[in-house]
């Protein structure tokens, strides 16, 4: 057991990545390319992987799913939560150890990310939303324009 002072260092964790797209070599390739780049990400490494073969979705003609199981080791807890940001899994498991310290320093620095990312997504949210509102008033006005003109 870590005494209260020490970070739990080395954590195996599996994630799961999806995709969904055509064709399906276009997948297949994908997630080679996403495992390779969490490969080269600082403190992580990729310990085992398996690809499923992309099939046909139900719902949606012509367009495939497919997904990879990754079990990586990362040098600390940070490094699994930047890893869930920048690649987004479909689902995070972590697989050891059982329990994990973390420092108050460790959790300032885990909670300033996930605060400096949900500033991030906050931000672009409001571009999005002041576009939709320049381009709806834009619309507006030339079917006024349009409606004058007839």
């Amino acid at each position: 057991m870590n005494s209260d002072n020490k970070e739990t260092k080395k954590i195996c964790a599996i994630m799961i990545i999806e995709v969904i797209g055509r064709p399906p070599e276009y997948l297949t390739q994908t997630l080679n390319d996403l495992i390779n780049k969490i490969g080269e990400e600082k403190g992580v490494v990729v310990k085992e992987k398996k690809l499923n073969e992309p099939s046909l979705m139900k719902e949606q003609k012509d367009f495939y799913t497919s997904f990879a199981e990754i079990e990586v080791e990362v040098e600390e807890l940070l490094g699994l939560v930047g890893l869930m940001f920048k690649y987004m899994p479909a689902h995070v498991e972590i697989i050891s150890p059982e329990s994990i310290s973390l420092t108050n320093n460790g959790w300032n620095d885990i909670l300033n990310e996930l605060v400096q990312k949900l500033h991030g997504y906050d931000e672009v949210a409001r571009i999005i939303q002041t576009e939709k509102n320049i381009l709806e008033k834009k619309l507006k006005d030339v079917l006024t324009e349009k409606k004058e003109q007839e």
